[in-house]
């Protein structure tokens, strides 16, 4: 897979936020009742972009564009190194010095949570759980790559975060089986591309998504255990697509 260029957008964000991309404003949100995903725009100044963005994420990726997207270079190191449930994810923070290139222009991964159901769809078809690869270059640029997860065989690699996961929202844990995450990205890395936002507020666009075509499996009672330590669906609905292009 080849492209001869690649789209960032520039996005401003603090690298508290981008280490922990649910930590940004000032307002408490949930993903129902009144501070649900339909009100975040209202809930918060700093969050008005929920509302008014027009290439926000999630979407149902459908009716994708053919075109040369260049393979991801993937450079990840074994470095997920603490487990953290703040209340509305499951995240593993990275060490620093794992990689992505894409098109010769780099992002490094900063950390790794998860979804469940997921929050894009494929052609109109839901996952049980999705997990997003997040990484900032080097001038705060955001590439997020999408995984869906089916169920079926247990993960080994998931299995080493997720035998620390804390049950309370606010834990955080040193992970003492260090994750590879290069072990949760399907050995086909064929991808679709769009560019989007955060799925959750502040929801600022200008993030490059980069889909896996191609699932991962978890096992049925991995996929209980994040349900259960949530206590509810942590997805967003799908958003307008508008006028953006999904390349393929």
């Amino acid at each position: 897979m080849k492209m001869k260029t690649i789209c960032t957008v520039t996005l401003v964000v603090a690298l508290a936020s981008v280490t922990d991309v649910f930590s940004a404003g000032k307002a408490p949100w949930t993903y129902s009742g009144a501070e649900g995903p339909e009100h975040w725009g209202e809930l918060d100044e700093s969050f008005k972009t929920c509302s008014s963005g027009k290439n926000q994420s999630p979407i149902n990726l459908t009716e994708m564009v053919e075109g040369e997207l260049p393979e991801i270079a993937v450079g990840y190191k074994v470095g997920g190194n603490q487990i953290v449930n703040n209340g509305h994810t499951i995240k593993v923070n990275y060490a620093p010095g794992s990689t992505i290139a894409v098109a010769g222009h780099r992002f490094e991964l900063k950390q790794v949570h998860f979804h469940s159901p997921s929050e894009n769809a494929i052609q109109g078809n839901s996952y049980p759980m999705e997990a997003h690869f997040v990484h900032a270059d080097k001038d705060g640029n955001l590439a997020v790559i999408a995984v869906m997860y089916k169920r079926g065989d247990k993960n080994a690699e998931l299995e080493k975060a997720w035998a620390q996961m804390p049950e309370h929202a606010g834990e955080k844990q040193a992970l003492s089986k260090t994750v590879d995450a290069a072990a949760l990205l399907p050995h086909d890395r064929d991808y679709y591309r769009f560019n989007g936002s955060l799925t959750t507020p502040p929801c600022s666009e200008g993030v490059t998504w980069l889909v896996m075509k191609h699932s991962d499996t978890a096992s049925k009672e991995q996929l209980e255990r994040f349900a259960k330590v949530m206590h509810h669906p942590n997805n967003r609905p799908v958003q307008p697509l508008n006028a953006r292009v999904i390349i393929q």
